[in-house]
């Protein structure tokens, strides 16, 4: 395969910020696509680290100028990197030609293919690795680029032969030179909107802005494409309403479109009945549980029926998915408790989690732990919201927030805070701001059968090997 951009041939890729879930998977790529490929970032840390290493990509510690001195044919600009960036002042000033992720991810890959982007406040990653795994046991050879490593492929991208292209559409902004959402480059054919929910408060103003992006997004959506939405949701029925391009709703319980219940639930996972206007479809099965992953079934059985894969096929795929590293994935069990690793920060997100872990692990004791640290969770917006997240679980452990310093003074969430509102509503909850002080207590205190599910976008200090070793020392 040829790369080419602006009609210049590519062979030699650098990409600054390239352990982002993102940036890593465009990495594995442009490997495939026979490029030259190497990065540069500070953050280095598994997954991507690990995908990374594993492809015989040369990572760069920290950012230099002089990394660019053998001029590559382009420089990709995480979104990481600010406009003072040492290599993205260096690519500017010597005409060295660059572009953002997502603008290189559209220009090099999805041309002439049929574009599947997966957008929405949450669901998105687990949706889009679900979608690319249904097509590639399908025999559809998909390629596909998700914001976390599959556990079916061991990786978070692929480049198959065939017309479909699976993408995490992201709304986060694309780069220092281009404020708008990621996933207005990426051109979709099919759209999948999940959730529509308030986040990213230091990109967005309020709801309305992000309501606003999601339906920049849905505009893209050809006459001959098609727009699947949750119609759960009252927010995403707001964005659709109206809308130009083909669409189908899909949500829990009766109604139009594609419709699921669940039958069971328990340790091996879910069993479904799905319906599409009112009409069975099939009876379904997956190692997931809770009724975010029904909805995440019912977006990924709609879209490949649309892509005309067989009901036996779609079945064949759910029931083997194994899922996505960093969403609710087992690291282990040691003295009898089960250490559980999930990405979810949002409120909704923590809520859903531990609802959906409850049902799987039922009887058994849940303790949450949760570290707030994305730039949304490190202010105030969602004060009030997370005392009402942690319902599901018995025992809730609140860590420090991570770089406070880096929301506005005086718009700063407060662990403490929280921790006193959930003991307010009869939680047992408790505030240990330092990873060691979580891992002691939880030595101290977590007896076998329990479950302990660690929540965190970051690598939260190593915790969930270093309580591992604690649990089975």
């Amino acid at each position: 395969m040829t790369l080419s951009a602006a009609g210049a041939s590519i062979r030699r890729v650098h990409l600054i910020g390239i352990c982002g879930t993102g940036m890593a998977s465009l990495a594995g790529l442009l490997a495939e696509s026979g490029a030259e490929v190497r990065g540069s970032d500070e953050a280095v840390y598994p997954p991507m680290s690990t995908m990374l290493r594993d492809m015989g990509i040369r990572v760069l510690q920290g950012y230099k100028a002089e990394h660019l001195d053998d001029r590559p044919d382009l420089v990709v600009v995480g979104n990481i990197a600010t406009r003072t960036n040492p290599e993205a002042v260096a690519a500017a000033e010597r005409g060295i030609p660059y572009r953002s992720m997502a603008a290189a991810i559209g220009e090099l890959f999805l041309e002439g293919r049929h574009p599947i982007v997966v957008a929405g406040t949450h669901g998105k990653t687990t949706t889009s690795a679900l979608m690319a795994w249904v097509l590639s046991s399908a025999g559809r050879d998909p390629s596909f680029l998700v914001g976390g490593v599959l556990r079916n492929f061991g990786r978070s991208y692929g480049l198959g032969r065939g017309r479909e292209f699976v993408i995490e559409g992201d709304e986060y902004e694309t780069a220092f030179f281009d404020k708008g959402p990621k996933f207005l480059h990426y051109r979709p054919k099919t759209a999948i909107l999940t959730s529509v929910e308030f986040d990213h408060a230091e990109m967005y103003s309020d709801l309305d802005a992000v309501k606003a992006a999601f339906r920049k997004l849905i505009a893209l959506v050809p006459p001959d494409g098609l727009l699947i939405y949750c119609a759960d949701d009252p927010n995403v029925l707001e964005v659709v309403a109206g809308v130009a391009c083909p669409s189908v709703a899909y949500g829990e319980g009766r109604g139009p479109g594609w419709r699921g219940r669940i039958l069971a639930s328990g340790a091996e996972g879910m069993e479904m009945e799905v319906s599409r206007d009112g009409s069975p479809y099939g009876l379904f099965r997956t190692p997931m549980t809770g009724v975010q992953n029904l909805r995440n079934v019912l977006s990924v059985v709609a879209a490949a029926d649309a892509c005309s894969v067989p009901a036996r096929a779609i079945g064949a795929g759910l029931a083997a998915f194994e899922g996505v590293k960093r969403r609710q994935e087992v690291r282990g069990e040691a003295g009898g408790v089960l250490v559980i690793d999930d990405f979810a920060h949002h409120p909704t997100a923590v809520r859903l989690t531990l609802a959906g872990t409850r049902d799987r692990y039922a009887g058994r004791r849940l303790w949450a732990v949760f570290e707030p640290r994305t730039n949304t969770t490190r202010r105030s917006v969602f004060q009030e919201e997370y005392g009402a997240s942690f319902d599901a679980a018995d025992r809730i452990v609140i860590a420090a927030v991570d770089h406070p310093e880096r929301a506005p003074e005086g718009q700063r969430f407060s662990a403490e805070r929280l921790v006193a509102d959930l003991k307010a509503h009869g939680k047992d909850a408790l505030y240990l701001p330092a990873v060691s002080d979580i891992v002691a207590h939880l030595k101290s205190h977590a007896r076998p059968g329990d479950v302990v599910m660690v929540m965190s976008n970051g690598a939260f200090g190593g915790i969930h090997d270093k309580l591992l070793a604690a649990l089975g020392a």
